[in-house]
């Protein structure tokens, strides 16, 4: 399976005829391409064209004397195969904010209703360009608002810009952009799960909270974030079905369990966080009014709407601030 979008660098010397012979011709063979100029000029003594398939991926390729960087979600010519993967944060930055622009200006052309939300389609733009998630992604903004039942696109998109535009965590965009989906397919459940760390994230952090996320631990498990000296795993169970047996309350407790029997049984100690934002309102309310234990403590049971509200309630002592 693919990754998000990184570059290849290479260290090798580069002209207009290599990247013929090399890139084009192998890419023109498999799928049918075009070498094209690039949209934006890239940085001062670069020279930069862009890769284009019959198939709609896309390839962007700049070089100088001594070094060269390909970024492309298409599939690598076998010249670059064992070249150095590196993130847009670890590459220079010139290089780098010129990828993403021609990257931007690509997707503002397929998709220009997400590029009004200018920070998630930078802080998505690994994935949402990538090879295996293009797809996927954007059906999960377009068509399930982020994962908010009853929202429309643009609520559940505003809520993810404005959180995102706080840059609390921009230090660690590929690590949570990954997270979204690189898989070619769509999975509904995982994506929302995805998004249940995300809001768990503006939970903490807008109670005061200083968060890690995806800390990995000596015991080989990760769990999803650290808050000061305290551990925090983030479950999001799947809303109940319209079946009597399925229950808001049982969704509740089998999430929490499923959690209990792996990370958090070889961490005592480490907070539950159980985000409920795919629960629609009448299910909500069963939940909030009981206010249910899941059989670990501490535990903290949220869940938020498109404009910004929260409720929750926890059990236990909860080590942090919380709004609620």
């Amino acid at each position: 399976m693919a990754g998000p979008l990184r570059f290849r660098y290479s260290t090798e010397r580069w002209s207009e005829d290599r990247v013929r012979r090399d890139l084009l011709s192998p890419l023109q063979s498999t799928f049918g391409a075009e070498l094209n100029g690039p949209w934006f000029a890239p940085p001062e003594g670069w020279t930069a064209r862009r890769l284009e398939m019959d198939n709609g991926d896309l390839a962007l390729f700049c070089w100088n004397g001594n070094e060269a960087y390909w970024l492309g979600n298409t599939q690598t010519p076998e010249t670059l195969w064992r070249t150095n993967k590196r993130t847009f944060e670890e590459s220079p930055d010139p290089i780098s904010e010129w990828a993403q622009r021609e990257l931007l200006a690509q997707l503002e052309v397929e998709d220009p209703w997400l590029t009004e939300y200018e920070t998630v389609s930078h802080f998505f733009l690994p994935v949402f360009l990538s090879k295996d998630g293009r797809e996927s992604t954007r059906e999960f903004f377009r068509d399930h608002a982020g994962g908010f039942p009853d929202a429309s696109q643009a609520e559940g998109l505003r809520f993810y810009d404005d959180f995102l535009a706080t840059g609390v965590l921009d230090e660690y965009r590929y690590t949570m952009a990954s997270k979204l989906g690189t898989s070619e397919g769509f999975d509904l459940s995982r994506m929302q799960a995805t998004m249940g760390e995300f809001n768990t994230a503006k939970l903490l952090v807008d109670s005061g909270n200083d968060i890690e996320p995806e800390v990995e631990l000596g015991s080989g498990h990760s769990v999803d974030f650290r808050v000061e000296d305290t551990l925090v795993e983030v479950t999001r169970p799947r809303p109940p079905t319209r079946r009597q047996v399925d229950t808001a309350i049982g969704a509740l407790k089998a999430s929490g369990d499923a959690k209990t029997r792996d990370q958090l049984a070889a961490h005592p100690g480490a907070v539950l966080v159980v985000d409920c934002t795919s629960f629609r309102d009448d299910e909500w309310h069963r939940v909030h009014a009981e206010k249910p234990g899941v059989g670990y403590e501490p535990l903290v049971v949220f869940r938020y709407r498109p404009d910004g509200r929260v409720e929750g309630y926890s059990r236990g002592s909860v080590p942090f601030p919380l709004p609620f």
